[in-house]
């Protein structure tokens, strides 16, 4: 799984920046579809 450093450290550092936005993303992915859920349940 280890490409070369310079590609890690990038990806790594990327992904450290908008790790945050993702989880939001996520979170509300989440949040949206148990409301659906539970409006037509």
């Amino acid at each position: 799984m280890k490409r070369s450093n310079n590609t890690d450290e990038f990806g790594f550092w990327t992904y450290k920046r908008y790790a945050n936005n993702e989880i939001l993303l996520y979170a509300i992915m989440i949040i949206g579809i148990l409301l659906g859920i539970a409006v037509f349940s």
